[in-house]
Parts: structure tokens; C-alpha cells; sequence
């Protein structure tokens, strides 16, 4: 990193880091190779050593460094887009087996901390689900209905929450028996445990091919293989799979502020409540007091650049409900993968051989699906019976929301369009002060390029290596992101976060400086501050 330079937002989980693990130094073998190590990867690692399979995990970071990171680790049944929308694309029974998945993530969690002995915070507790202004009159009843259709039939209706000042006369419904951990501790004891099991962790090891077939195996960017007899790709979102998933999720941006209230002061709970984008929180206790954290003002990604203004909103809307709390002391962004019928895509990778399984589309519930991808990939993989494996299934059509399928698609067929035909941002690199990145035009070519805080300039090409769309800095996180299909890249122009899978590549003009050196044990997440890949 280059002298000077900040390290930018900090999540409420950085105070833990997972044991450090080396790079990949040589050829390997494994029962199933699998790449990514969040909460997918690494659930799925555990489980299939458990099941007396050889394991090797890869990640071009450190162990839960990517989006589990950015998480504020909601354990919940209660569907982020709700049992009324399931229930329509899905239909009943598909409902109840989402409710079912998710309430059997969260014993899952429960059940590991308790027999590997992980002190991660685990703990029970009610979660509310809160009218927001503007809520149709009837909304609340006729999704408390379909949560008990699905199968929740100890979800109850309440005329108010038991702390915030949230509007009066909405009322809210209780989901009981939810639950909250710290996912950083969480994920340092799955590793632990998972090297017990015989399982190998290595990190700062980028996975630049997939294979599948009788010949799997994983081919690293420096030249290492691991051969497996089957590949699990848990990046946040596939770098194996160049459109078919793509087509059927988008990348939203939300935010997280976090401010210290007096012990006691918040009941603890779960809150999320019904506006659009809507609103999630928690309580956790820092040792001195306990943090409030409040997350929202979600967009899509690499289509807006005013994240300073989202985290004030979202000060405002604490500071409006929550009085007793002081000075925000954490902020930070994440991204999530919105499917577009709601339920996440876990399973064989449509299209390709039959060895190769994916887990994406988090819908915001990036624990507990997550979670179910450790549990159905682990069935399917073993050859046993997996009940919920054609609801999550990564091939399913979308026919009951064709308006979501075409609008997501629609929004990415304009990015094309607009990027390309407009001006850059500045007319020149020169108006860029120092910590400041725009794209700018040069001729026919898109340049992204970054002025690091000693004067030194980056450029490079502004043209995702994915399928080309044009990335847009954001300000807050020193990161490029994509507006189509939610890759990112850290202000040197490093991949963080798939679907691309190789860095932006440099300008046809040299570059002026050169990028800092890696950190071999953190990886490419070494000077990406924060974000990153899963």
C-alpha cells in the first residue's frame, strides 16, 4: 500500500481474524476442492470432512475475509422477501420448504457451536418484523398468514415492537427463536475444527480455472492444480459460470452504521422492517457497552456513488428510533446477490459436468443460506436424498417472475448502453485529487483511473473482464465496481469479488505507478481495504 494511504471502513467483526494459513505450494488431491472460504465454503468443508471426505479449500484472501465479513450475521427464518412473494413464485410447498431450510440452518449453527465448542456469541432471541409508513393496511396479516401456511405457526402478531420508536399503529409480527453470532469467531473456529478434521485450508491462492469431468480440478494463477473428484465454487457469486446464473440474480450494495447505546437501553432482538429498500438490526456487545447496528439504503451496485448521504440516512433513522444512542463509531458496505424469485441458487452448475456445484444468490440471508449450502451441497455430494434440492436449484426456470427476470436484465442491457455512449466522469486525470478514482474517455477507450494519496497515478482499462461493462469507482469503499453483474476491484484494479476472475487490465498507456506488493497471506485482499471476494 502506498504510504499515507487509509484503511477505510471498518466492519464490527475485524477485531477477530481466523488463523492464518499459507498459499497453495504445490500439486494436490481431495475428495472435493473447494473455492471460496465464507460462510458457504467453509460450512460445506465442515460438513463433508465430518463425512470422512478429503477437503482442500482456496481463497485468494484470508478465511471468512470476504462479504461473510460485511455481514451483521442475522440468523432468521423470516424472508427477506417475504412468505407472500415466496409463496407466489414458488408456490406453497416451496414456501415451506424455504421456512424449512432456514429454520434448519439456524439449528445447524447451533448445533456445531455447541458440539466444536466455538465461543462465538451464539445466542437465541425474537426477531420483529416492523410496518414502515406507507405499509398497505392489511400487509402484516396476510403475510402472517402465509408464514403459518408455510409452516411458522409459532409466528405471532404483536401491535408493537419492544424497543426503537418505530411509527405508532403499524404494528409488527414476532418470529421467535431466531438467533445472532459474531462471524468472525464463528468462521475462525470452523477452520479450526475443519484442520482437525484433516481438512487443508489455504489462502492467498486465486483460482483462475474450474474444470469439471472426470478430470476435475482447479487450476490456481500460479500454475498449482488441485485435482478433485468434485468442485464446489463459493465465491459470493460463480467466477466458473460466464452468463447462465448471471441472467437470474443482480448485485445490490447496502449499508451498515454502527453507534454504542447504554447496556440495557435496546431489548435485544432482531428488527427489519417492511420499507423498500428496508431497514435490519441488531445488538452487539462490545465488552464495554453494547453497539446498535443498522443496516439499509441498498442499491444497485456501480449505480450510485453516494454512499456518504446513504450513511447519514441511515443515522438519522437510528438517531429518529433509537434516542439513547451515541456517536456512530462504524460504518462500512457490502454486497449482496439478489436472485430474482428469492431463494438463492445451491446445486450442480446448470450446463456444465455434473461435479461442479455452485452456492450464490444470498437475498441478504448470506448465513443461513449459506448454511443450507453446506447442508444440501453435503447431501448431494455424498449421494443421499436431498429434499430441498429442487427449490434451490441453479438451473430452475424463471417462469413465475418473468417482470423481475426482464427488468434485472433490461437495467444490465442499459448500463451497456449508457457507459459506452457517455463522456468519462472528469475530462482528464489531472482534475483527480489524491484518494480520488473516475472513469475517464480517451479516444474510444473507457480509462479507470486512481490517484493514490502520495500523487501517483493507475489507470486501466474500464471495461470489466467479465463481459465488458464499465466500472464505476465508489468513493466510500476505494473500490471499482461493476454496474452489471456486481465484480469488483480494488482502486489498483485487483479482482475482489467475481464474476470476473482476472484483475482490469492495464491502460495502453503505461502505468504510472506501479501497484503496491501483495501480501501473500491476506492475498488480494491485502490492499483492498475493504471488500472483497468470499
Amino acid at each position: 500500500m502506498a504510504g499515507g494511504e487509509e484503511t477505510g471502513t471498518r466492519t464490527a467483526w475485524m477485531d477477530v481474524a481466523a488463523p492464518s494459513y499459507a498459499p497453495l505450494g504445490e500439486d494436490t488431491a481431495a475428495d472435493v476442492c473447494i473455492v471460496g472460504a465464507g460462510i458457504a465454503g467453509m460450512t460445506t468443508a465442515y460438513s463433508l470432512a465430518a463425512e470422512g471426505r478429503s477437503v482442500v479449500v482456496l481463497d485468494d484472501g484470508p478465511v471468512g475475509g470476504g462479504m461473510t465479513q460485511r455481514t451483521t450475521a442475522h440468523l432468521s427464518n423470516a424472508i427477506d422477501d417475504r412468505y407472500l412473494r415466496i409463496e407466489r413464485l414458488h408456490g406453497r410447498e416451496g414456501a415451506r420448504l424455504a421456512a424449512e431450510s432456514h429454520t434448519a440452518a439456524i439449528d445447524r449453527i447451533e448445533a456445531i457451536v455447541r458440539d466444536e465448542r466455538i465461543d462465538c456469541d451464539f445466542e437465541r432471541l425474537d426477531g420483529y418484523l416492523v410496518a414502515a409508513p406507507g405499509t398497505p393496511a392489511d400487509f402484516l396479516g396476510r403475510e402472517l398468514a402465509a408464514a403459518q401456511r408455510a409452516g411458522l405457526a409459532d409466528v405471532t402478531a404483536s401491535t408493537r415492537a419492544p424497543s426503537g420508536a418505530f411509527e405508532a399503529g403499524g404494528g409488527c409480527l414476532r418470529f421467535p427463536q431466531q438467533g445472532q453470532l459474531h462471524p468472525g469467531k464463528y468462521l475462525a473456529g470452523l477452520a479450526r475444527t475443519l484442520e482437525r478434521l484433516g481438512g487443508r485450508i489455504f489462502c492467498g491462492t486465486h483460482a483462475a480455472t474450474v474444470e469439471g469431468g472426470a478430470a476435475a480440478k482447479v487450476t490456481t494463477a500460479e500454475g498449482r492444480t488441485v485435482s478433485a473428484a468434485a468442485v464446489v465454487v463459493a465465491t459470493n457469486t460463480p467466477i466458473n459460470d460466464v452468463v447462465t446464473i448471471h441472467t437470474k440474480q443482480a448485485p445490490y450494495s447496502t449499508y451498515v452504521v454502527a453507534a454504542r447505546v447504554p447496556r440495557g437501553s435496546v431489548a435485544k432482538a432482531l428488527y427489519w422492517d417492511t420499507a423498500d429498500p428496508y431497514h435490519y438490526v441488531r445488538l452487539r456487545d462490545d465488552g464495554e457497552q453494547e453497539l446498535l447496528i443498522v443496516g439499509g439504503e441498498d442499491h444497485k451496485s456501480g449505480q450510485a456513488d453516494d454512499g456518504a448521504k446513504r450513511f447519514e440516512r441511515l443515522e438519522q433513522w437510528l438517531r429518529e428510533r433509537f434516542p439513547t444512542a451515541g456517536a456512530v463509531t462504524l460504518r462500512w458496505s457490502g454486497q449482496v446477490m439478489e436472485p430474482v424469485d428469492g431463494i438463492a441458487f445451491i446445486g450442480r452448475n446448470p450446463g456444465g459436468p455434473s461435479n461442479v456445484y455452485v452456492a450464490t444468490g444470498d437475498s441478504g440471508m448470506g448465513m443461513t443460506h449459506g448454511t443450507i449450502a453446506g447442508m444440501l451441497l453435503t447431501e448431494l455430494i455424498v449421494g443421499r436424498n436431498a429434499p430441498w434440492a429442487q427449490l434451490y436449484d441453479p438451473a430452475r426456470k424463471m417462469l413465475r417472475a418473468p417482470i423481475e427476470y426482464a427488468k434485472e436484465n433490461l437495467n444490465v442491457a442499459a448500463q451497456y448502453f449508457e457507459d459506452y455512449l457517455t463522456r468519462g466522469d472528469v475530462e482528464s486525470a489531472d482534475e483527480l485529487a489524491p484518494g480520488q478514482g473516475a472513469v475517464l474517455r480517451r479516444g474510444l477507450t473507457k480509462i479507470a483511473a486512481y490517484r493514490d494519496y502520495d500523487g501517483l497515478l493507475h489507470e486501466h482499462s474500464a471495461a470489466c473482464p467479465h463481459l465488458g461493462c464499465i466500472v464505476q469507482f465508489d468513493d466510500v469503499e476505494k473500490t471499482w465496481n461493476c454496474p452489471c453483474h456486481g465484480s469488483r476491484f480494488d482502486r489498483y484494479g485487483r479482482v475482489i469479488v467475481g464474476p470476473a476472475n482476472r484483475d482490469l487490465a492495464p491502460s495502453a498507456r503505461a502505468e504510472r505507478a506501479p501497484r503496491p506488493p501483495l501480501n501473500v497471506h491476506a492475498g488480494r485482499a491485502a490492499d483492498r481495504d475493504h471488500a472483497g471476494s468470499e
